[in-house]
This record gives C-alpha cells, sequence and structure tokens, in this order.
C-alpha cells in the first residue's frame, strides 16, 4: 500500500505546453517551460490539417531553445505549432504475453495479432545496469546449439559475446540457430536498422516456429528515423530486464549494434556534437557501454541477461572504431569470415580469431585438451595453408602439419551446420573426439 501511494504522489498531474519556432532539417527548435523541457523529454507537436501528429524528443539545447527530433515524418509541422510535452521518463510495461510477438519501439505489435497487454510494472528504456558489486556471478554454462560455439566459444550464463562481420556473411541465420537451439528460458531479439525486406523473413523463415514461440522481436527497419532505430535497442534491453527479474535466464540478441551507433551519430551531428573518429560524435562511445553494461547477470534473487551482439564491420576492418569499442566491453568475440563463407562452409566461424574469456573456466576436464588440440591442428593448416594449396609442401616434413592436413577436412565438416540443425555440448565433443581419434588412427 504504501508503494502505491508513493507512485500516486510521484504522477505529474500538470500539462505543460510549448511552441515550435523553427525547423531545421532535422531539428525542431522549440520554447516552453523550463521545467518540462529537459533531455530525453517528449512533446507531440499538433498537426496541421490532413497530417498526423509528430512525436519528438529533445536531444539538446541551444542556449534556452530545446532542440528537438521527430519519431517520424516532419510533414506538416510547421513554426508556431504547439506542443503538448511530457518530460517525465519514457519507460514500458513488458509482460510474458509478450512471448510470441513482433512488436516496434513504442512496443505497438507488428505482426496482426492484435493489441498487447501492459504488465504490472513500468521498465525505464534508459534503465542502469545493477550496481557491479550487488549482481550476482556468470552461472553455469550455456548450451547454444551450434558446435562450433560450444566447442571453442563457450558461454555462461551471463556473458556478453559480440559477433563481428561484415555483410552477407551470415550474421542473421546465426542469429536464428542460437535463438532455436539455444538453452536459455527466453529469447529477446532487437533488429534494430534491419531491411524491410529481411525482417518477416527472419521471424518466420530463420527463428522458425519453435523459436518464436519464446521470443520477443522488437524491429526497426532501415527506414525508420534515427530516434526510432536507436529507441528500438532501448526497448530490446528494457524488455529483457523484465524477463530477469521474474527469474529467467533470458537470450538477449541484438543486431546490430553499429546501427544503433549509426542512429546515435545522426541523433549527434545534428544536435551540433562535434566529429571525432570517422564522424562518430563523443556521445557514441558514452551510450555503447551504458546500453551494453545492462546485459549480464542481475541482482541476487533474479535471472540473467546473456547478450550476443552483432558488429556489422566497416569495409571488413575489424579494427574500425565501433568494433574497437565493443569488443573492449564485451567479455569475447566471434568472428565470421567473409572467406570462409566464400568457400561455402555455414556458419562462417573463424575458430582461430574467436575468443570467449570464460572458456578456461568452463571446460570439463577432459573437453579442454581436445579444444586446445583442434585449435593447435587448425592453426598449423592455416600458417602452412598457401604452401599446401599450391603443392610446394612436400608430405613428411612436418609431422604436426602432415596431421594438420589430415584432419583439416573432418574438421571443416564439424564446423559446418545447418539452419535447422542444433547439436548439444556433449554432442560436439563426442563428435570432436571422433574425428581427432580417427585421424590419430
Amino acid at each position: 500500500m504504501q508503494s502505491l501511494i508513493e507512485r500516486l504522489s510521484s504522477v505529474e498531474t500538470r500539462r505543460f505546453r510549448g511552441r515550435v519556432s523553427a525547423v531545421n532539417g532535422l531539428l525542431i527548435e522549440a520554447s516552453g517551460p523550463p521545467q518540462a523541457l529537459r533531455l530525453g523529454a517528449h512533446a507531440v507537436l499538433d498537426a496541421a490539417p490532413g497530417t498526423e501528429p509528430a512525436a519528438c524528443e529533445v536531444v539538446g539545447f541551444r542556449g534556452e531553445t530545446a532542440l528537438m527530433m521527430a519519431y517520424g515524418d516532419l510533414a506538416g509541422v510547421r513554426p508556431g505549432a504547439g506542443a503538448r510535452i511530457v518530460p517525465e521518463g519514457v519507460a514500458i510495461r513488458p509482460s510474458r504475453a509478450w512471448l510470441g510477438r513482433v512488436i516496434d519501439s513504442f512496443a505497438r505489435p507488428r505482426d496482426g495479432l492484435g493489441a498487447l497487454p501492459d504488465g504490472p510494472a513500468d521498465y525505464p528504456l534508459k534503465g542502469r545496469p545493477p550496481c557491479a558489486h550487488a549482481r550476482q556471478r556468470l552461472g553455469e554454462r550455456l548450451d547454444l546449439g551450434v558446435r562450433a560455439l560450444n566447442l571453442f566459444a563457450p558461454m555462461r550464463k551471463g556473458q556478453r559475446l559480440g559477433v563481428f562481420a561484415g555483410s552477407g556473411v551470415g550474421k542473421s541465420v546465426l542469429m536464428g540457430m542460437l535463438a532455436r537451439g539455444s538453452g536459455a528460458d527466453v529469447i529477446v531479439i532487437g533488429l534494430i536498422g534491419e531491411r524491410g525486406r529481411e525482417a518477416r523473413e527472419f521471424v518466420e523463415d530463420v527463428l522458425g516456429a519453435d523459436g518464436r514461440a519464446r521470443s520477443v522481436v522488437i524491429t526497426e527497419t532501415s527506414d525508420a528515423p534515427a530516434l526510432a532505430r536507436r529507441r528500438a535497442a532501448y526497448v530490446t534491453m528494457a524488455t529483457a530486464e523484465y524477463f530477469r527479474d521474474q527469474g529467467l535466464n533470458v537470450l538477449c540478441l541484438m543486431d546490430s549494434v553499429t546501427r544503433f551507433a549509426l542512429a546515435q551519430r545522426e541523433i549527434g551531428l545534428a544536435a551540433g556534437e562535434p566529429p571525432t573518429t570517422r564522424g562518430y560524435t563523443p556521445s557514441v562511445f558514452a551510450e555503447l557501454p551504458a546500453l551494453l553494461e545492462r546485459a549480464g547477470p542481475g541482482p541476487e534473487g533474479s535471472g540473467s541477461i546473456t547478450g550476443l551482439f552483432t558488429v556489422l564491420v566497416d569495409g571488413d576492418d575489424h579494427n574500425e572504431p565501433i568494433a574497437d569499442a565493443v569488443r573492449g566491453i564485451l567479455d569475447g568475440h566471434i568472428v565470421m569470415s567473409r572467406a570462409i563463407a566464400e568457400r561455402g562452409r555455414f556458419p562462417a566461424i573463424d575458430v582461430l580469431k574467436s575468443i570467449s574469456r570464460t572458456a578456461p573456466e568452463v571446460y570439463a576436464p577432459e573437453e579442454a585438451p581436445l579444444a586446445i588440440e583442434a585449435r593447435k591442428l587448425l592453426a598449423a593448416y592455416a600458417d602452412m595453408e598457401e604452401l599446401i594449396r599450391l603443392g610446394a609442401y612436400a608430405h613428411g616434413t612436418n609431422p604436426e602439419v602432415d596431421r594438420a592436413i589430415a584432419v583439416n577436412a573432418p574438421l571443416e565438416a564439424l564446423l559446418a551446420q545447418t539452419r535447422d540443425e542444433a547439436s548439444s555440448i556433449e554432442e560436439s565433443f563426442a563428435l570432436l573426439a571422433g574425428v581427432l581419434v580417427e585421424q590419430e588412427g
């Protein structure tokens, strides 16, 4: 009862109004009560006849003038238009009924299955991660259903990994495999700036009926305004936090962090921030850890958010600014290689460049030697690959290279996996042991 009284007493009963003073490109300048116009406040602008009201957010200030950007089309916005201002923080109210649904950045249904019921509590879009020292430690090992990851980049519940890849090498398919084959209780998927054509295909074909049944999909396509694309990432994390607080182990898949950063760059440049490395504004590098740190183990008594965040590397440059920043925040990285994809092995995971920082802690005593030996053999083959393909390597020159050549084709076949195939941890290591023992014999 006391908490209800406190919530009621904190409800803002006043209504604030402002007025548009200018429209400059993507920016709307507005004036209004100083106590209402604060960074992050929302406003709905009065519409011209025949147009929809424009929802906006305050992204900066110039003197006492608020700088706003719109969540939709600016058609019909004019100087002098009135604005209804909502100063309090923006939140959503997730519920278990959202499972199996596709929603947008305003938690509106996009799957034609009817209205979404609200949950019992508000979850702020820009929530803060739990206190570092109040968090639980990482949980037990999580079965990802993908052999290459179970063998060479294992994850614990609450861990965060990045998936680094160029365009067209199979990131979305890998996400679908993880959603269907992982051992998580709930999957929350954020499709940030995805191609409009691929959004429905991902849900119906890649994710499939089984994966969709325990998933919530949040999507804003590439044609959406920058504010909507950024908001989709916040809604993804807030939804994952709700299920975590229900004591569930959540797998949060976000595709992609790069498009979130591009949206924040667009907002920052419009608000007057100075461009820095490759045009990215300082706020981009402040927002990345604020977003990614929300994933991880929850406080005592709650569940965890295991995060897999894709990074679309610019020009296949894995040292570009966003990839470099994300790699320093997360607990490991999975690298997908265009060269591997071009020779037809999917998922195109380069296991030699992929690493999980928790691998030494999760391997069973009999598993670690197998993974280490397989890595050594793959590395030995990679070092001599050019000579081998040219026919310049003479068999018998190096016993380790000879074994690497013998085992390479079976290992490549082991790492290949179809979209609808799932492989448990035990099955993955049994198959690896069979390959190594057979070739040794």
